[in-house]
C-alpha cells in the first residue's frame, strides 16, 4: 500500500514548495529593485487610475521557471 500513495506525497511536496516560493516572492518582491521595473513593463496613468502590466517581468519569470523545471525534469 505504501507504493500507491508515494506519487501523491511527491505531488504534495512539490505543491507545498511552489506555495512557499510564491509566498517568498510576495514578501520579498517589493525589496527586489529590478523586479517590476524591467524594460517591457507597461505603466498607464490617467486621472486617478494607474494600470501596471509587467510584461518584461512575466517573461523573465517564465524563462527562469522553465529552466528550473527543465533541470528538475532531467533527474
Amino acid at each position: 500500500m505504501t507504493a500507491t500513495v508515494e506519487p501523491i506525497g511527491r505531488v504534495l511536496i512539490v505543491v507545498g514548495l511552489a506555495i512557499a516560493a510564491a509566498g517568498a516572492v510576495l514578501v520579498l518582491g517589493p525589496r527586489l529593485p529590478l523586479l517590476g521595473h524591467l524594460p517591457g513593463d507597461i505603466t498607464l496613468r490617467r486621472d486617478g487610475l494607474t494600470v501596471f502590466i509587467p510584461l518584461g517581468t512575466m517573461v523573465l519569470l517564465s524563462v527562469v521557471a522553465s529552466v528550473v523545471l527543465s533541470l528538475l525534469g532531467r533527474r
